[in-house]
Protein backbone atom coordinates (compact mmCIF):
# COMPACT_ATOMS: atom_id res chain seq x y z
CA UNK A 1 0.00 0.00 0.00
CA UNK A 2 1.33 3.42 -0.62
CA UNK A 3 1.01 6.46 1.36
CA UNK A 4 -2.40 8.19 2.29
CA UNK A 5 -2.56 11.15 0.28
CA UNK A 6 -3.65 14.07 1.78
CA UNK A 7 -4.90 17.12 1.05
CA UNK A 8 -5.12 20.68 3.07
CA UNK A 9 -8.16 23.20 2.87
CA UNK A 10 -7.62 25.70 5.32
CA UNK A 11 -7.83 29.58 4.70
CA UNK A 12 -4.37 30.63 6.81
CA UNK A 13 -1.26 30.22 5.26
CA UNK A 14 0.44 29.52 9.06
CA UNK A 15 -2.17 26.68 9.73
CA UNK A 16 -2.07 25.28 6.63
CA UNK A 17 1.79 25.07 5.88
CA UNK A 18 2.37 24.38 9.54
CA UNK A 19 -0.29 21.21 9.99
CA UNK A 20 1.41 20.00 6.05
CA UNK A 21 4.86 20.41 7.80
CA UNK A 22 3.88 18.09 10.67
CA UNK A 23 2.20 15.64 8.82
CA UNK A 24 4.77 14.88 5.95
CA UNK A 25 6.91 13.68 8.98
CA UNK A 26 4.25 11.38 10.17
CA UNK A 27 4.99 7.81 8.30
CA UNK A 28 2.39 6.73 5.69
CA UNK A 29 1.56 10.19 5.15
CA UNK A 30 1.61 12.78 2.41
CA UNK A 31 0.22 15.96 1.64
CA UNK A 32 -0.14 16.36 -2.13
CA UNK A 33 -2.17 19.40 -2.27
CA UNK A 34 -3.39 22.44 -0.35
CA UNK A 35 -5.91 25.11 -0.53
CA UNK A 36 -6.75 28.21 0.61
CA UNK A 37 -10.42 28.50 -0.83
CA UNK A 38 -13.90 27.02 -1.07
CA UNK A 39 -13.31 27.16 -5.34
CA UNK A 40 -9.64 25.69 -5.00
CA UNK A 41 -10.85 22.90 -2.66
CA UNK A 42 -13.55 21.84 -5.22
CA UNK A 43 -10.64 21.18 -7.63
CA UNK A 44 -8.93 19.62 -5.49
CA UNK A 45 -11.64 17.40 -4.01
CA UNK A 46 -12.41 16.03 -7.78
CA UNK A 47 -8.98 15.65 -8.30
CA UNK A 48 -9.01 11.51 -7.78
CA UNK A 49 -5.50 11.89 -6.38
CA UNK A 50 -6.83 12.28 -2.84
CA UNK A 51 -7.09 10.34 -0.28
CA UNK A 52 -8.21 12.41 2.34
CA UNK A 53 -9.19 16.33 2.67
CA UNK A 54 -8.66 18.31 5.90
CA UNK A 55 -11.02 20.56 5.64
CA UNK A 56 -11.60 23.82 7.55
CA UNK A 57 -14.71 25.12 8.28
CA UNK A 58 -14.50 29.12 7.68
CA UNK A 59 -12.76 30.01 5.00
CA UNK A 60 -12.76 33.24 4.39
CA UNK A 61 -16.19 34.28 4.46
CA UNK A 62 -17.49 31.07 3.25
CA UNK A 63 -18.37 27.54 5.03
CA UNK A 64 -16.80 24.88 4.03
CA UNK A 65 -19.79 22.95 4.73
CA UNK A 66 -21.46 24.32 1.69
CA UNK A 67 -18.57 22.13 -0.31
CA UNK A 68 -19.68 19.11 1.34
CA UNK A 69 -23.46 19.92 0.48
CA UNK A 70 -22.91 20.90 -3.10
CA UNK A 71 -21.25 16.55 -3.02
CA UNK A 72 -24.02 15.52 -1.00
CA UNK A 73 -27.01 17.44 -3.72
CA UNK A 74 -25.41 15.37 -6.23
CA UNK A 75 -25.62 12.53 -5.55
CA UNK A 76 -22.67 10.89 -4.96
CA UNK A 77 -23.23 8.71 -1.71
CA UNK A 78 -21.07 10.97 0.08
CA UNK A 79 -17.88 13.00 -0.37
CA UNK A 80 -14.35 11.03 -1.96
CA UNK A 81 -11.96 11.28 -1.13
CA UNK A 82 -12.64 11.03 2.79
CA UNK A 83 -13.30 14.43 3.91
CA UNK A 84 -12.42 15.42 8.01
CA UNK A 85 -13.55 18.67 9.12
CA UNK A 86 -10.99 20.43 11.33
CA UNK A 87 -11.84 23.61 12.97
CA UNK A 88 -11.64 25.33 16.04
CA UNK A 89 -15.23 25.52 16.28
CA UNK A 90 -17.06 22.63 18.31
CA UNK A 91 -20.88 23.63 17.89
CA UNK A 92 -23.34 20.88 17.86
CA UNK A 93 -24.71 22.07 14.40
CA UNK A 94 -21.53 21.99 12.66
CA UNK A 95 -20.99 18.28 13.95
CA UNK A 96 -24.26 17.24 13.37
CA UNK A 97 -23.80 19.11 9.40
CA UNK A 98 -20.83 17.38 8.88
CA UNK A 99 -22.03 13.89 10.00
CA UNK A 100 -25.09 14.40 7.79
CA UNK A 101 -23.49 15.88 4.83
CA UNK A 102 -21.15 12.56 4.41
CA UNK A 103 -17.78 13.82 6.40
CA UNK A 104 -15.53 11.06 7.55
CA UNK A 105 -14.48 12.83 10.53
CA UNK A 106 -14.95 15.90 12.84
CA UNK A 107 -11.28 17.15 14.85
CA UNK A 108 -10.53 20.51 16.53
CA UNK A 109 -8.05 21.97 16.26
CA UNK A 110 -7.07 22.45 19.60
CA UNK A 111 -6.92 18.52 20.16
CA UNK A 112 -3.53 16.89 20.19
CA UNK A 113 -1.31 16.02 16.75
CA UNK A 114 -1.37 12.54 16.88
CA UNK A 115 -5.11 12.25 17.13
CA UNK A 116 -5.70 14.22 14.35
CA UNK A 117 -3.13 11.44 12.91
CA UNK A 118 -5.27 9.07 13.97
CA UNK A 119 -8.18 10.57 12.40
CA UNK A 120 -6.57 10.49 8.68
CA UNK A 121 -5.53 7.10 8.79
CA UNK A 122 -8.86 5.66 10.15
CA UNK A 123 -10.34 7.69 8.01
CA UNK A 124 -8.66 6.65 4.51
CA UNK A 125 -9.47 3.20 5.79
CA UNK A 126 -13.36 3.53 5.18
CA UNK A 127 -14.01 4.55 8.82
CA UNK A 128 -15.34 7.31 11.02
CA UNK A 129 -13.29 9.55 13.05
CA UNK A 130 -15.52 12.22 15.21
CA UNK A 131 -13.64 13.60 18.26
CA UNK A 132 -16.57 15.86 18.61
CA UNK A 133 -20.29 14.05 18.81
CA UNK A 134 -23.38 15.50 17.81
CA UNK A 135 -24.81 17.58 20.63
CA UNK A 136 -28.81 17.81 21.29
CA UNK A 137 -31.16 17.97 18.49
CA UNK A 138 -31.28 21.87 17.89
CA UNK A 139 -31.46 22.51 14.07
CA UNK A 140 -33.62 25.29 12.99
CA UNK A 141 -36.25 25.22 10.29
CA UNK A 142 -35.88 26.31 7.00
CA UNK A 143 -37.99 28.45 7.90
CA UNK A 144 -36.78 29.28 11.17
CA UNK A 145 -33.18 29.92 9.65
CA UNK A 146 -34.92 32.70 7.22
CA UNK A 147 -36.36 34.56 10.45
CA UNK A 148 -32.62 34.23 12.25
CA UNK A 149 -31.17 35.44 8.81
CA UNK A 150 -33.40 38.12 8.70
CA UNK A 151 -32.90 39.43 11.94
CA UNK A 152 -29.31 38.99 11.84
CA UNK A 153 -29.28 41.29 9.11
CA UNK A 154 -31.37 43.82 11.35
CA UNK A 155 -34.67 43.55 9.57
CA UNK A 156 -37.98 44.44 12.57
CA UNK A 157 -40.80 41.89 13.06
CA UNK A 158 -42.99 43.06 10.23
CA UNK A 159 -39.90 43.57 7.60
CA UNK A 160 -39.57 40.02 8.32
CA UNK A 161 -43.13 39.00 8.08
CA UNK A 162 -43.35 40.88 4.47
CA UNK A 163 -39.96 39.16 3.38
CA UNK A 164 -41.35 36.07 4.22
CA UNK A 165 -45.27 36.48 3.18
CA UNK A 166 -46.21 35.61 6.60
CA UNK A 167 -47.94 37.21 9.63
CA UNK A 168 -45.63 39.93 11.80
CA UNK A 169 -47.77 37.19 14.82
CA UNK A 170 -46.57 33.98 12.93
CA UNK A 171 -42.67 35.66 12.94
CA UNK A 172 -43.48 36.84 16.93
CA UNK A 173 -44.17 32.69 17.38
CA UNK A 174 -41.45 31.56 15.56
CA UNK A 175 -38.85 34.04 17.66
CA UNK A 176 -40.55 33.28 20.83
CA UNK A 177 -40.06 29.38 20.07
CA UNK A 178 -36.26 30.07 19.62
CA UNK A 179 -36.17 32.28 22.55
CA UNK A 180 -37.06 29.70 24.62
CA UNK A 181 -35.29 26.59 22.78
CA UNK A 182 -32.10 29.00 22.89
CA UNK A 183 -32.08 30.55 26.42
CA UNK A 184 -32.42 34.00 25.11
CA UNK A 185 -34.30 36.82 26.17
CA UNK A 186 -34.05 39.58 23.46
CA UNK A 187 -33.43 39.89 20.14
CA UNK A 188 -29.75 41.01 20.02
CA UNK A 189 -28.99 37.89 22.31
CA UNK A 190 -30.34 35.80 19.79
CA UNK A 191 -28.50 36.95 16.55
CA UNK A 192 -25.38 37.62 18.52
CA UNK A 193 -25.83 33.74 19.22
CA UNK A 194 -26.88 32.69 15.58
CA UNK A 195 -23.70 34.89 14.13
CA UNK A 196 -21.16 33.55 17.68
CA UNK A 197 -22.10 30.11 16.46
CA UNK A 198 -22.21 29.91 13.13
CA UNK A 199 -25.90 28.93 12.75
CA UNK A 200 -25.96 30.72 9.33
CA UNK A 201 -23.05 28.85 8.39
CA UNK A 202 -24.68 25.43 8.33
CA UNK A 203 -26.40 25.18 4.30
CA UNK A 204 -29.98 25.17 4.28
CA UNK A 205 -31.24 21.46 4.32
CA UNK A 206 -27.99 20.30 5.56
Amino acid sequence: MGPIRIAIVDDHPVVRDGTAALLVAEEGLEVVAVAGSLEEAATVLDAGAVDVVLLDIRLGAESGLRLLHERAARGEGGPRPAVIVVTAYDYPQYVEAALRLGAAGFVLKTAPFPELVDAIRRAAAGGLAYSVRPGPANRLTARELDVVRLLVEGRSNDEIATALGIGAKTVETHLGRLFERFGCTSRTELATRALREGWLDVPPGA
